[in-house]
């Protein structure tokens, strides 16, 4: 049966690999990011003519409470209801914590953590009156365990958790579910980018960069995929999942098992 899924931040990286993820099961699909150009209206409609589904873009700035929240409520508005939510908005930045500017740890937390709040607070009701939804939110594993100098990531994707959990337990009775997938080192086009700077800096080659120096803490030396991902929200999406609510699912090579 058609659904309508919303995935924040999503115009590249894990956020559109979900979105191909969900399109690819026949589900209406809203994509989403801060920019408003013809590029991201055009990438809804690639992905509406690759699946045979509707998608289309709604801008929204994760950072502002108001536009999280009207981000679901056009969703709604364009397809009768908002199903399937994925929070999967992020930035990052690494300080030491006595140098962390302070308006670049407001912007982390409210992208990285606050935003999940204020969908899901306008995605319930809307799944309650449906009688069915599924919330999935992208955390890391470093919503499980912690990296030096990224204080503001670590303590947003621990709060995305803690978050998971209390909503799984608030919709435990109602045919509602809420999980986190906590991925550990995804090959996304920001990563690939970051590897030639990487090689001249530590004077390497492309293999060794990955191995020793972006794959350390991964155990598999691989990295995870966005269709991987993708694959994993569409088995929480799926009937096989309808007892697993209030949990973390590690797609991280190994990385939380050390």
């Amino acid at each position: 049966m058609t659904k309508t899924a919303v995935i924040t931040g999503s115009n590249s990286g894990i956020g559109l690999g979900v979105a191909h993820a969900l399109a690819a099961e026949g589900h209406n699909v809203v994509i989403n990011s801060y920019s408003d150009r013809d590029v991201d209206h055009a990438l809804a409609r690639e992905i509406a003519e690759k699946h045979g589904n509707k998608t289309v873009y709604i801008k929204a700035d994760m950072s502002k409470a108001d536009e999280c929240r009207a981000l679901i409520t056009k969703a709604a508005a364009e397809f009768g209801c908002v199903d399937i939510v994925v929070n999967n908005a992020g930035i990052q930045h690494v300080a030491a914590i006595e140098d962390f500017p302070v308006e670049t740890w407001d912007r982390i937390i409210a992208i990285n953590m606050n935003s999940s709040f204020h969908t899901m607070a306008a995605a319930l009701p809307m799944m309650r009156e449906a009688g069915w939804g599924r919330i999935v939110n992208i955390a890391s594993a470093h919503g499980l365990t912690a990296s030096p100098y990224k204080s503001a990531y670590v303590t947003a994707k621990h709060g995305v958790v803690g978050m998971t959990k209390v909503v799984a337990l608030e919709t435990a009775e109602d045919p509602i579910t809420c999980n986190a997938i906590c991925p550990g080192y995804v090959l996304t086009p920001l990563v690939e980018a970051q590897i030639p700077d990487t090689m001249e800096k530590y004077g390497m080659d492309r293999d060794t960069v990955v191995r020793e120096v972006l794959l350390e803490r991964q155990p598999s030396k691989q990295f995870a995929t966005v269709e991987q991902i993708g694959g994993t929200v569409v088995f929480l999406c799926s009937p096989n999942a309808e007892q697993i609510t209030g949990t973390t699912i590690s797609v991280d090579g190994g990385w939380t098992a050390l």
